[in-house]
């Protein structure tokens, strides 16, 4: 009879226990930590808050539209972004107004800052290169904090474009490369038919066709006046002027320019604290923000088409922007 000797202990099993625990507990912590970040974005607002441009369905008294036919492509699709992308956006639509540069000129610009950084001002890049447009300060862009500043990388842009002859009647791609010199000329080309939806509603040919959601993270801060007249100034010129206390309003040189500053603001409400905006007897309000411009109470229809606008109670070409009072 063979004997196999004594029985022998099974292997323990804890090291391998311990380590599936561990690897659980982590996994846990991680979810817990998305799922917070998810709900506090939700409960903030923040998770959809986005800004758009609608690509049909011109709305009523869109006189504006009629300044120049056929320019947004007929198989153009509604074109989303976040409200801090459309502020920079409209930062870059203003400096060419305050130039007198033409609608080409911001196409060139937003498609190019759509490529470069995503219409988001970044502080870094390639090497040195930061900002809008991903500018560098040793090529002589200027400082690291200027190339920053949207009003003042986007001025920096169209001195560089305004300087190829002939800009306006180039393939965008060409334009755009002269300027930023990159190393992949052909990408612009795919933001070109966005770029220019967006440049119809910020350079006021089309009326009411930007809209923004607001988020509801900071509803008790008010909206400051200087801070609003400020930045009018800085980006649009010193032309545009803004009076009041709780509520600014802004002469419009015609429908198209009302447009313009409308979209500007709508663009610009959730950083800026701009709670009513009203133009051309249309209303915007950061309360009702998901239902776009709305016919202002007591209108009966928007003006006729190739109307000038009106700002909300037949104020007569002006934009009325009324800021959040804080709680």
């Amino acid at each position: 009879m063979l004997h196999s000797g004594p029985a022998r202990a099974p292997r323990t099993t804890r090291p391998k226990r311990r380590g599936i625990l561990f690897r659980g507990a982590v996994a846990c912590l991680a979810l817990l930590a998305v799922t917070a970040y998810v709900a506090v974005r939700i409960l903030t607002g923040q998770e959809d808050a986005h800004c758009t441009v609608r690509a049909t369905g011109e709305p009523e008294g869109a006189g504006s539209a009629a300044d120049a036919p056929g320019r947004t492509p007929k198989d153009a699709h509604d074109y989303e972004l976040k409200p801090g992308q459309a502020a920079n956006a409209a930062t870059i639509a203003a400096v060419a107004s305050r130039r007198g540069l033409p609608e080409r000129a911001v196409t060139i610009a937003l498609a190019t800052a759509m490529q470069e950084s995503k219409l988001s001002n970044i502080g870094h890049g390639d090497r040195d290169s930061a900002g809008l447009f991903q500018q560098r300060p040793s090529q002589g862009w200027g400082t690291m904090r200027q190339i920053q500043d949207p009003a003042y990388s986007a001025a920096r842009f169209y001195d560089h474009l305004a300087k190829i002859p002939g800009y306006s009647r180039l393939p965008l791609t060409v334009a755009a490369q002269r300027v930023q010199r990159s190393g992949f000329p052909q990408a612009y080309a795919k933001h070109e038919a966005n770029a220019t939806l967006l440049t119809s509603a910020l350079t006021g040919r089309r009326a009411a066709a930007l809209s923004c959601t607001t988020s509801t993270g900071n509803d008790r801060e008010p909206g400051d006046p200087a801070r609003v007249r400020k930045q009018l100034v800085r980006e649009f010129g010193r032309d545009v002027l803004a009076d009041g206390a709780g509520t600014l309003t802004v002469p419009a040189r015609g429908s198209r320019h009302g447009w313009e500053l409308a979209h500007w603001a709508v663009a610009n409400a959730s950083g800026l604290r701009i709670e009513r905006i009203a133009y051309a007897g249309r209303v915007w309000s950061a309360g009702r923000s998901r239902d776009g411009w709305r016919v202002a109470a007591g209108d009966a229809k928007a003006p006729p088409e190739g109307a000038q606008g009106s700002g909300g109670r037949g104020s007569g070409g002006e934009v009325e922007l009324r800021l959040a009072p804080g709680h």
